[in-house]
């Protein structure tokens, strides 16, 4: 396993288009590897993120069983003049192995909270349909309802948080990138701790760059022309800081070299680490 930090160059043109287009970047990812990779469940699949930073700083992480070769992406989104490989390649399978349970570590997680629901008017017997979390306090609800089956559990807060904090959590998103060591709108503007709700902000986690995403899968349609071929594609993204602990090693690295949930191809499902300050 490997894991890859491809700096992207945003003042290029072909990267803006890559930024704009899940799709796109999908496919630059695939082309760095010469024979495709099996999607069928069995093994580790290629999963990729893309991180933001200050200054306009975008970063792609990817997680690949075998070492990817960027050459195509240091040309088109890159700075291919500077005669540097433009990316780093870590060892993730050293660091899978070195891991055990009772870890603490900080993660970060950009993914896909989904549910699935039956609606009034639908015949009785009718199938679930899926439908995304877009507010705070359901995307987290996923993701701790995620964890005993993914092998980790999020960390409690020893004091919990007050509205006026979560205020503050929300209003800051900005955090290290975690690496490896060597839509039925339900915003709310805070998430408060109601009577009889789920007290989430009881976790040490924060919930950020909460994002619906469309596009379209064919290049060079314009949004209209997809979405009368019916070929848009549409679900919400939300990214997760915070620390967790390890409780079942096994599923942990298939979380790690699986990915979590849904839209994997389009950015979502992969969980990064890094050591708790």
């Amino acid at each position: 396993m490997y894991l890859t930090r491809f700096r992207i160059n945003t003042a290029r043109t072909d990267a803006r288009r890559l930024l704009g287009s899940p799709h796109r970047l999908h496919g630059a990812v695939n082309m760095a590897f010469p024979e495709p990779l099996a999607r069928d469940g069995a093994g580790p699949r290629v999963l990729w993120r893309l991180d933001q930073a200050p200054g306009g700083r975008a970063d792609l992480l990817i997680s690949s069983p075998g070492r990817p070769d960027l050459t195509h992406l240091a040309e088109q989104a890159g700075w291919p003049t500077l005669g540097q490989e433009g990316w780093t390649t870590f060892a993730y399978g050293e660091f899978l192995d070195s891991l055990a349970e009772g870890d603490v570590w900080a993660f970060r997680l950009t993914a896909n909270p989904v549910h699935h629901i039956r609606r009034e008017q639908d015949p009785v017997g009718a199938p679930t349909k899926r439908a995304a979390h877009v507010t705070v306090r359901h995307q987290l609800d996923w993701l701790l309802k995620q964890q005993e089956r993914a092998g980790f559990t999020v960390l409690r807060r020893s004091v919990p948080a007050t509205p006026a904090t979560v205020d503050t959590m929300e209003a800051a998103p900005e955090a290290d990138t975690p690496l490896p060591s060597p839509v039925d709108d339900e915003r709310t503007t805070t998430a408060p701790v109601l009577a009889g709700e789920p007290e989430e902000w009881e976790y040490q986690v924060v919930v950020h760059d909460r994002t619906p995403v469309r596009f379209g899968k064919a290049p060079g349609r314009t949004s209209r022309s997809s979405a009368v071929s019916g070929r848009d594609v549409r679900f919400a993204r939300a990214t997760f800081d915070g620390r967790l602990q390890i409780t079942d090693l096994a599923a942990f690295r298939r979380t790690l070299t699986h990915g979590l949930g849904k839209a994997k191809a389009y950015g979502c499902g992969l969980m990064t680490l890094a050591p708790v300050r």
